[in-house]
């Protein structure tokens, strides 16, 4: 969850990077309608836990600031209206939240399904640049096309204006994002690799991608992620399962030896790669050799950067309606995941001792991430904003320590 604040109004977005992205156009077009003491929940719903957080901040708001509009929007909004409207706050739409006159007070029917391209602010040295909304596959565990509707692209020319925007503030990295990312284009026949290739005409000096189905990562994407040395060699995969009968009942359209295949060839075109993934634990009908199979998933695909939660039943969803394997077992396989992630980050994050690497220092001047995603914390204050050449000198937890080598003149 993030905050920002700008006079009488105030954004709050739970959940993914897409929602920090589009909380940027959120608090515009508050601004922009102006009125009384606002503060706008932009709501996740991707876990019961998410949605629980939302309303938990709601009732919190309505309790302490009894005479400001508050207002919630985003996927628990879209799927819990009626319960957030009941608790005494204001709904909008996800179709409707980048709209002024959603702030003014009286309803709004969403307008046109097109998605304008979402851009986070200024206030970190990295963009991110939301390009897709919804999904089109359905999932049986996800509640995202009841929340989003089915994919949508933003055009090529809206996304490259706001990647020059980015770039013309001093953000020197831009990270793509979406609901289902490696979809871009298919409702405008284009491709996520062509639209890649399109901002890397600008003079955009890291570009990084979020999280892919991995059945999606065709050869022209593939050859970008591990030839084009301003695409960031860090990959994260949506693979959710290391088991084919729980892949199948989740309805993914890959299988465990797709995604074991994949890493191996991309690790085989360039080394450096760092791999990331979403699993999701206790999946229902999950038994223990099912969970044994993801739990070595992790060693099998090389996963350093897990983002690994249990599962939990979203209303309306076809796997609620199967035999379910009980929330304490799904927190304890969630648990047994992370631990085993944890080691293998750590032993990873212990080979980077004494090696070198890029950084893009954050706007502290202290923290930032290398070209793999591995964060970083520097000895001693670096401008703000620039790519400094960095040795790696210690771990601390799950963040290396690192010290100046050369610095990058360029703001």
């Amino acid at each position: 969850m993030s905050a920002a604040i700008a006079g009488r109004q105030e954004v709050v977005n739970f959940g993914c990077r897409l929602n920090i992205a589009e909380g940027e156009a959120v608090r515009a077009a508050a601004r922009a309608a102006g009125g009384r003491d606002r503060i706008i929940f932009n709501s996740c719903a991707v876990t019961d836990e998410a949605v629980r957080q939302a309303r938990q901040a709601v009732r919190r708001a309505l309790r302490e600031r009894p005479g400001a509009d508050v207002v919630v929007t985003g996927c628990a909004a879209e799927l819990e209206a009626k319960r957030f409207t009941e608790m005494g706050a204001r709904v909008v739409r996800n179709d409707a939240k980048a709209r002024a006159e959603s702030y003014g007070g009286a309803a709004v029917t969403p307008g046109t399904l097109a998605y304008a391209p979402a851009l986070s602010g200024a206030g970190h040295a990295r963009a991110f640049l939301g390009v897709q909304t919804g999904c089109s596959h359905r999932c049986t565990f996800c509640a995202t096309v009841l929340a989003r509707g089915t994919a949508r692209s933003a055009s090529a020319d809206a996304v490259i204006a706001a990647a020059r925007t980015a770039l013309d503030r001093g953000q020197r990295e831009i990270i793509l994002t979406g609901v289902d990312l490696a979809s871009y284009g298919d409702d405008s026949e284009t491709t996520l690799a062509a639209l890649v290739e399109a901002l890397l005409a600008l003079p955009v000096e890291r570009l990084r991608l979020s999280s892919l189905d991995p059945d999606r990562i065709d050869d022209a994407l593939f050859a970008l992620l591990t030839q084009e040395k301003r695409v960031m060699p860090h990959v994260h995969l949506s693979l959710q399962a290391g088991d084919d009968m729980v892949l199948t009942r989740m309805k993914r359209r890959h299988r465990r030896a797709d995604a074991v295949r994949l890493v191996e060839r991309l690790k085989t075109a360039r080394a450096d790669i760092a791999i990331g993934a979403d699993l999701i634990a206790g999946f229902p009908t999950e038994d223990a050799a099912m969970f044994a199979n993801s739990l070595a998933l992790i060693d099998d695909c090389d996963i350093v950067f897990g983002h690994i939660f249990p599962y939990s039943p979203r209303a309306g969803t076809p796997a609620a309606r199967m035999p379910q394997v009980g929330r304490a077992m799904a927190r304890q396989r969630a648990a047994a995941l992370r631990e085993a992630n944890g080691r293998r980050r750590h032993r990873w994050l212990d080979a980077q001792i004494g090696r070198t690497a890029s950084m893009l220092v954050e706007r502290d001047g202290v923290t930032g991430h290398a070209e793999n995603f591995v964060a970083i914390r520097l000895a001693a204050a670096a401008a703000p904003g620039t790519i400094i050449d960095v040795r790696m000198t210690a771990r601390d937890g799950d963040r290396m320590i690192a010290t100046t080598i050369e610095r990058d003149i360029a703001a």
